[in-house]
């Protein structure tokens, strides 16, 4: 009888803990919606491959916004939200201002997708599937996307400004923003690899065409040939919006050339040439990716699925927005 009551007391003890972790969502997994949105994928991919046959560099955007998203407060389409009521929209910060992009394109599937199965369907779920069929349209690697997120509720301006590694940061302070968000080091630098698609401004990396004492003189760390084409483009002064190919050789494709072009010195922004000039470890994955497409798209798409396994909403917390610019009530 005693040990009865001891194992009642224990289950009586561990039945708040459960009910707990129901109420807050399982994991993620890819056939969260087979049932109840059975032709969510076929949509997704309907809509975005039209996007990037427009425009190729879609894609590249595309492929950002889910970074952006799941940087900040972890990937719950916070991103999405316009400014409104107390909500300070994202879309106004360093990271995003003028750059982010892609939103009409998840509003087209949204709406397509409400269509199809009303009120069950994430934007959060949205932005990490578009973020994998981009992958796929540019070339790169395929992988099973799990599902099950849900939306914010509000956005955080702040946590896009410090949470999302910069162009002009340290390696030691992008590896820590990684760190913090669960990432490793071979995160870092496989999801970099994402730069093998996809444009920065002149604003994002003049810093190395022009030393900051004043003598003019590029980046020790670029290539010279290589900057003074770069500079006919992007002045020393003015020009800020100006594009240019993140990966000069197969600015399109996505593949291990962008790896290529860090060797040869070629790596576009600051943070993408520290990975082989600040940190050993990272040189080392830099030349195997360089050598191996093969390995750098599966060590590509296993840090997509671990990024996009940060801190999801799932269970009763958040919702599913019916408008992925805003919430419900």
């Amino acid at each position: 009888m005693a040990n009865y009551l001891i194992l009642l007391c224990l289950l009586l003890a561990m039945a708040p803990l459960c009910f707990s972790n129901k109420s807050e969502g399982g994991p993620l997994y890819p056939q969260f919606y087979d049932h109840s949105c059975p032709k969510l994928e076929q949509i997704v991919k309907s809509v975005v491959a039209k996007a990037v046959a427009k425009e190729p560099r879609m894609a590249a955007s595309l492929l950002r916004l889910h970074f952006h998203d799941c940087f900040v407060k972890g990937c719950d389409g916070g991103v999405l939200l316009d400014s409104s009521g107390s909500i300070i929209s994202e879309k106004r910060s360093n990271p995003n201002r003028n750059s982010a992009r892609g939103f009409e394109v998840i509003d087209e599937i949204k709406a397509a997708v409400e269509k199809e199965c009303p009120e069950t369907v994430s934007c959060a779920d949205i932005l990490a599937i578009t973020a994998r069929d981009s992958t796929v349209l540019a070339g790169g690697p395929y992988w099973e996307v799990p599902l099950g997120r849900r939306d914010s509720l509000d956005a955080s301006l702040s946590g896009s400004n410090y949470n999302i590694p910069a162009p002009n940061n340290t390696f030691q302070t992008i590896l820590t923003k990684f760190k913090l968000k669960g990432l490793d080091i071979v995160d870092l630098v496989a999801l970099s690899g994402s730069h093998t698609i996809g444009n920065a401004r002149c604003t994002s990396f003049r810093q190395r065409l022009y030393n900051q004492t004043g003598n003019g003189k590029p980046d020790s760390t670029l290539n010279a040939a290589y900057a003074a084409q770069l500079r006919t483009r992007c002045p020393q002064s003015g020009g800020d919006q100006n594009l240019f190919v993140l990966d000069y050789q197969t600015p399109f494709k996505f593949d291990n050339s962008y790896y290529k072009n860090l060797l040869a010195y070629k790596g576009l922004l600051s943070s993408d040439e520290i990975l082989v000039t600040q940190n050993k470890e990272s040189l080392k994955l830099v030349k195997l990716y360089a050598e191996n497409n093969e390995l750098f798209f599966q060590h590509f798409a296993e840090s997509m699925v671990k990024m996009g396994n940060i801190a999801p909403l799932t269970g009763s917390r958040g919702e599913i927005r019916k408008i992925c610019r805003r919430i419900n009530h």
